[in-house]
């Protein structure tokens, strides 16, 4: 990942040491000091799914600012050994608009992932590896019950990435912005798992 460190230091929400992996630290967006590399990230022709292709840098800012005013959405930066490797999102999805596309269950909590650009070849496991610190994170609050994700349907290496981590494929949903692919993973899904 490109060296790219936030620029001042922030207290961590959750943060994982994973021998051979490294240290996970999950720590809250800053919209304007993260914007040149938020902007980059989403602007990428290798986001097309996370559906800001062409969004100018104050389009973006905005967007992070919004988000950042609400109590029930939240966006971080995954870093890894002090490098920004991730865009995570969490959100509850009764107070989303996918929340209207299932039935919604007391403990859902709702995830976006945006994995950063490799630098150089990609890291064979380095998805799998962080995922897992993400999911322990999710579950750390003993609130949450069931992971949501929605990644876009066209999007089959993001399913086949939730498959392989446990997730259980649910129906194709409309979204206006797109047609998603619902995946759940239960937190007795993962305690089975190991």
């Amino acid at each position: 990942m490109p060296s790219e460190s936030p620029a001042r230091p922030r207290e961590a929400v959750y943060e994982q040491t994973v021998d051979g992996f490294g240290t996970v630290r999950i720590v809250p967006l800053d919209p304007a000091a993260d914007l040149d590399l938020i902007h980059r990230w989403v602007t990428e022709e290798r986001a097309r799914f996370w559906g800001m292709l062409g969004h100018s840098r104050e389009q973006v800012r905005e967007t992070y600012e919004y988000l950042d005013s609400l109590t029930t959405h939240h966006a971080f930066l995954a870093q890894r050994d002090g490098e920004p490797v991730a865009l995570f999102q969490t959100y509850e999805p009764a107070a989303d608009p996918v929340g209207d596309c299932y039935e919604v269950r007391p403990g859902d909590f709702g995830l976006h992932l945006l994995i950063g650009p490799a630098c150089g070849a990609m890291e064979r496991g380095f998805t799998g590896g962080l995922l897992k610190v993400l999911i322990a994170y999710a579950l750390a609050d003993p609130g949450h019950q069931r992971i949501v994700v929605e990644p876009d349907a066209r999007n089959v290496k993001a399913i086949e990435r939730m498959v392989r981590a446990g997730f259980e494929l649910g129906p194709e949903i409309d979204k206006p912005e797109k047609r998603a692919r619902l995946a759940f993973l239960s937190r007795d899904r993962v305690e089975r798992r190991g």
